[in-house]
């Protein structure tokens, strides 16, 4: 039995056999077979060079007539594919180190990227990156396989991990992956978000974990606790079975409150909204009690297509969530790719710092004729209900302006069409930069609403990046600047009397609830499962409690203390959550 410690992301117990998804864009972890799979291991090598022979031999084809420089890429990589000496010596491998094919394949090459790249001649030793691609062609048909196999289980599983992408958790089944764990990641990387509106238990920023797990290996994940177990005894096993029907009975205990409205004590009215990615979702935060949808992310209708997603396809997924929420409020965010959410493969120039680079807002106003694909969908769409529309990462007015105008360029081309929309549909921007936080009461004059993103907010005013395992540690929300930064975008809201909600992920933590009524907030957005939690935190406060908790908070310099004091303010309102 091994213990791992990592950062809880997402609540609940799951315990289920492990199953292991490598990257291509990592070191495979060494895992070890017995020695009775050693044929079988080798079988699947040969068969991985095989296809990938087959599938460079297509591609040159298509590339015929491109130069003699790609026809000399192809014939480097042809002469390795079908080096016997190569394919002898990782089978090798194989058999003596009683290794995956996986791992031996991924060793050899990158031994001899490394033998390439030490070369002083220079022609030499960029023939590494020859060596690392031939390296990914190659494992793609083993880890392809495994891709489609995840679309196809039968079985409940632990899903173990180096990276997750965003779109590789929303493709997740939820009825048959029970956790998720993996090396990297933070409290709000996208992937950790997803699993959270997906309700899936995950633990992440593991380090090693994925080394020391084999496939099927029996795994509990404490999504409440941060805490991983691999191959747990009867009676750790036990312990946890009967920690997950208490967990369990407090969910089906809050989602009681469905109905009940989110008041406080002392009679003050509290809005509660739902975060989702994709239409099916609005469902599931009706079933949990709210109030409307107060983020919708959209840019999840491009990672998950080759090609971009047309006028009609955006229209279609937003009158689906429109008119399945019955006139309650809608916020569509227009596209926040870039950063974690755009692979850098898909990119016609790699970024060194791309959370600082081309992303969000940026992005639309460089992609102008995408960015009025969607918001004419979005207007088209605005006539089914209650649809509000924001801009993302919004840094200062100039950038709120050319969206404003590329937003009103749509309406008159509506308009010469005559194509319904709704002209006076709110327009809203997401505060997550300390630019547009000190910049607020200025903002505040060109808006209908703020939406305070404390997931960037807290990034970009640390200086940490959020998916970055290695400084998880720094990252914060409890920290006094971002605290400060919070209060001073909502005395700028209620100056301007515009509506403002947060849609970060402290509105998911219930340690956070107090301090933000307290200072002020009255509109939560959140993963929907956590809905009824937060609710049952609002309908237990009274807002003078409410408000000493902020006034406190708001005079502590120390995250440190900061959050201890929240967490125990919380415990003793909702101890089961804790």
């Amino acid at each position: 039995m091994e213990i791992k410690k990592g950062i809880a992301v997402s609540p609940g117990i799951s315990i289920a056999k492990s199953m292991v998804i490598d990257s291509e864009d990592y070191r495979i972890p060494y895992r070890a077979i017995e020695p009775g799979q050693r044929t079988n291991e080798i079988r699947r090598l040969r068969k991985a060079f095989s296809d990938a022979i087959d599938e460079l031999t297509q591609l040159e084809e298509t590339h015929k007539n491109k130069g003699s420089q790609i026809k000399d890429i192809f014939a480097v990589h042809q002469r390795f594919l079908h080096d016997r000496s190569l394919q002898k010596k990782i089978a090798d491998t194989i058999r003596t180190e009683l290794v995956t094919a996986e791992y031996a394949i991924s060793n050899t090459f990158r031994e001899i990227a490394s033998h390439f790249a030490d070369e002083k001649d220079a022609y030499i030793s960029e023939r590494a990156a020859d060596i690392y691609d031939i390296a990914r062609r190659v494992l793609k048909q083993l880890l392809g396989k495994k891709r489609e196999e995840i679309g196809q289980l039968k079985e409940e599983v632990i899903i173990v991990a180096r990276e997750l992408s965003p779109i590789q958790t929303a493709s997740f089944d939820k009825k048959f992956v029970k956790g998720i764990t993996s090396d990297a990641g933070g409290r709000t990387s996208h992937a950790a978000i997803v699993a959270r509106s997906l309700g899936i238990p995950a633990v992440v920023a593991l380090e090693d974990f994925s080394t020391i797990v084999n496939e099927d290996d029996s795994v509990i994940v404490d999504g409440n606790r941060g805490i991983v177990i691999v191959n747990p005894d009867e009676k750790t096993i036990r312990e946890y079975q009967e920690y997950r029907e208490d967990f369990n009975q407090l969910g089906h205990k809050l989602n009681t409150l469905r109905e009940k409205p989110a008041v406080t004590r002392d009679g003050a009215n509290i809005t509660l909204l739902g975060n989702i990615e994709f239409p099916g979702e609005a469902q599931t935060v009706l079933e949990k009690g709210g109030d409307g949808i107060g983020l919708y992310r959209t840019e999840f209708l491009y990672l998950n297509k080759t090609t971009e997603p047309t006028e009609e396809e955006h229209y279609e997924a937003y009158s689906q969530t429109i008119k399945a929420m019955q006139n309650k409020p809608v916020v569509i965010r227009t596209l926040d790719l870039g950063a974690d959410k755009y692979t850098q493969s898909k990119r016609f120039v790699r970024e060194p710092n791309p959370f600082l680079g081309l992303r969000s807002i940026r992005f639309c106003l460089q992609n102008i004729m995408m960015f009025k694909t969607q918001l004419r969908a979005i207007l088209r769409a605005s006539v089914l209900g209650n649809v509000k529309i924001m801009f993302p990462l919004i840094t200062n007015q100039q950038e709120l302006m050319q969206a404003k105008m590329i937003l009103h360029d749509v309406m008159e081309d509506l308009s010469e069409e005559h194509i319904d929309y709704n002209r006076n549909m709110p327009v809203g921007i997401m505060v997550e930069t300390p630019s547009a936080a000190l910049t607020a009461f200025s903002l505040a004059k060109e808006v209908s609403f703020f939406s305070i993103g404390t997931n960037d907010l807290t990034q970009y005013t640390l200086a940490v990046d959020r998916s970055n395992e290695l400084v998880s540690t720094l990252y914060s929300t409890a920290d006094p600047a971002v605290l400060r930064l919070i209060r001073t975008v909502v005395q700028d809201a209620h100056k301007a009397q515009i509506d403002l909600s947060i849609c970060g992920e402290v509105a998911s933590e219930p340690e956070y609830i107090m301090l933000l009524l307290g200072m002020g907030v009255r509109t939560f957005s959140l993963a929907s499962p956590m809905i009824p939690e937060i609710k049952q935190i609002i309908r237990s406060v009274t807002m003078t409690d409410c408000n000493k908790v902020a006034r406190k908070i708001l005079s502590m310099n120390s995250e440190r203390h900061i959050t201890s004091y929240l967490r125990n303010a919380a415990r003793k309102i909702l101890p089961e959550a804790f």
